[in-house]
Parts: C-alpha cells; sequence; structure tokens
C-alpha cells in the first residue's frame, strides 16, 4: 500500500519578483530550442516542424512522432515553470518533462517529470542506471522499478481537459521537487545527474505547454 508523504500547498520562489525568471519560450518562436525525433522504420526523420510549432502564445506538439523538443542550453540548480494541458475535445494523453537531458536518444538519459494525464507528478528515471534517483521507497512501482509514483491527494490534482496545469520543478544539486497546481507531490533525492538540458516530450498526444521560465540558484 502506497504511503503518503507531508502534502504542502506552496510555491517555491513565490516569493521572488517576476523578473527573477527569465523565458525559455519568448511566446512567438522555437528559437533557444532543438528537437530530437524518432526515425521511422525505414530510418528517416519526419520533419520536427510538422510536430512542434508555436502558435497563439503557446507551445504546440501534435504528439507524433515521438521525440523530444529540447533546449540548446544545459541548466544546473533552478527553478522551472511552466503551463501545460491537453484539448478539451480529447481523452487526455501522455507527455512529460525531462530534465537533465543527457544525450540524443528519442527517449534520452534524463528524469522524467511525468505528465500522463491522472498520472501527472510521477516521476521516472530513463535509462537506468544512467540517470539514478532516491525516491519514496513506498511509492515505488512495483512492476516498473524506475517509476516513484506521485503522493496521492484527497481532491483531484490535474484540472479539467483544456484547462491549464501549473508545474513548478526545483533541481539543487542531484535532489528534485515537484509542485503541481500548488501541491508538493513527488521528490527525489541524491540523483546522479545534476545538470543537462530540459525537454517536452512528444509521445502519442496533442499537447500544449507556455509560460516556460527558469530561475537560477545560488
Amino acid at each position: 500500500m502506497r504511503t503518503l508523504f507531508c502534502l504542502t500547498a506552496f510555491a517555491l520562489g513565490s516569493s521572488a519578483r517576476a523578473d527573477d525568471f527569465r523565458p525559455l519560450f519568448d511566446g512567438k518562436t522555437l528559437d533557444g530550442w532543438t528537437f530530437i525525433v524518432k526515425l521511422d522504420k525505414d530510418g528517416k526523420k519526419a520533419d520536427p516542424k510538422d510536430t512542434w510549432s508555436a502558435t497563439d502564445g503557446y507551445i504546440r506538439c501534435t504528439g507524433k512522432p515521438n521525440g523530444c523538443l529540447v533546449t540548446k542550453s544545459e541548466y544546473a540548480d533552478y527553478v522551472l515553470k511552466l503551463k501545460w494541458r491537453f484539448p478539451a475535445n480529447t481523452t487526455g494523453g501522455n507527455t512529460g518533462v525531462l530534465l537533465h537531458v543527457q544525450d540524443e536518444k528519442y527517449w534520452p538519459t534524463s528524469i522524467e517529470v511525468q505528465l500522463l494525464t491522472g498520472r501527472a507528478g510521477d516521476i521516472l528515471l530513463t535509462n537506468p542506471p544512467d540517470a539514478k534517483l532516491e525516491g519514496d521507497k513506498a511509492r515505488q512501482d512495483p512492476k516498473l522499478e524506475r517509476r516513484y509514483f506521485r503522493a496521492e491527494t484527497k481532491a483531484p490534482l490535474e484540472k479539467k481537459l483544456g484547462e491549464w496545469n501549473d508545474l513548478e520543478v526545483t533541481c539543487k544539486g542531484g535532489d528534485i521537487t515537484l509542485v503541481i497546481n500548488g501541491v508538493q507531490v513527488n521528490e527525489g533525492k541524491n540523483g546522479n545527474l545534476t545538470k543537462g538540458r530540459i525537454a517536452l516530450q512528444s509521445e502519442g498526444a496533442e499537447v500544449h505547454f507556455k509560460d516556460v521560465v527558469l530561475k537560477k540558484l545560488k
């Protein structure tokens, strides 16, 4: 049986001035980002611009083919904030935010913040043992050891489809803390990855991202 850990409704850095954060997405273009795309069965790569686009102030991902939109720069010790949603006329879907991206695999070595509908806030280690993180053993998936379930909440954590959800991630050294819609739902410590690029996943469903901002920690 999964045990709950202490849930706190707080926003790390909420007392910080807005100008402490700088945008990773300018709202108009995908400048500063590049693409990782899964090759098809013939070894060909689809045009990533058919998957990713900037429109109406947000990033639109069609979900196909699998791959990532990834920052060109690396980051360490930061607070990352963004909003995501699945369109209202869908059943939701799967995506994630990848932290400390290390390579060019279409699912690169990294720490994934799961944003799958109904499971947002789970942590997955992508390509262990190259990615390591110590999570709550009581919430480790017995069928998939590289997954740590989020803490359960009494009220629904995720908003209705079509509404924007807030994600806040704090990375400090090898430690990671996740806050979704104001509630801390997961954390991991003593990870072996402390620096890398940041990626958004394309994983089969249309999904939107906006207000992607980052504050470096001292």
